[in-house]
C-alpha cells in the first residue's frame, strides 16, 4: 500500500527534516546534505526512500536536479489521519454528551425522579 510506504519513509527523523526543509523550497541533493553529518551516499539513500514512497521527486535531466516535495503523498496521509481524527472526536463528543446527561441527573435527582437528600 502506498500509504504504508509514506508512513515508513517519514518514520525516520532525517527524512522528516528533509521534508520540512523541502516544504520551504526545492533544493539540490548537495543543499539537502549540508546540515547532516553523513555521506552524500547516505543522503541519496534517504532520498531514494522518500522517492519510492512518492514523497519527493527529482525531474530527469543533468545534475544538479532540484528535489521537490510531492504534496499528493502528504494529502493522502492527511486524509487518512483526518478520517480517524473525526471518528475519535465523534466518540469523545458522545462521551461528553453522556457525562453531561449524568451530571444533570445528579443535580436534578436520581433516575427515579426522586430528589437526592
Amino acid at each position: 500500500m502506498p500509504l504504508d510506504r509514506v508512513f515508513a519513509a517519514l518514520a525516520d527523523p532525517t527524512r522528516r527534516d528533509m521534508v520540512a526543509r523541502l516544504s520551504v523550497a526545492d533544493a539540490t541533493v548537495n543543499q539537502l546534505a549540508e546540515p547532516y553529518r553523513m555521506s552524500l551516499q547516505a543522503v541519496y539513500k534517504h532520498l531514494r526512500v522518500l522517492e519510492e514512497a512518492g514523497v519527493v521527486s527529482r525531474p530527469p535531466g543533468p545534475q544538479p536536479r532540484p528535489v521537490r516535495l510531492e504534496i499528493g503523498a502528504l494529502d493522502e496521509m492527511d486524509e487518512w489521519i483526518e478520517r480517524y481524527r473525526r471518528r475519535a472526536e465523534q466518540r469523545y463528543q458522545r462521551l461528553d454528551h453522556l457525562l453531561a446527561e449524568l451530571a444533570d441527573e445528579d443535580r436534578n435527582g436520581d433516575r427515579d425522579g426522586e430528589p437526592r437528600p
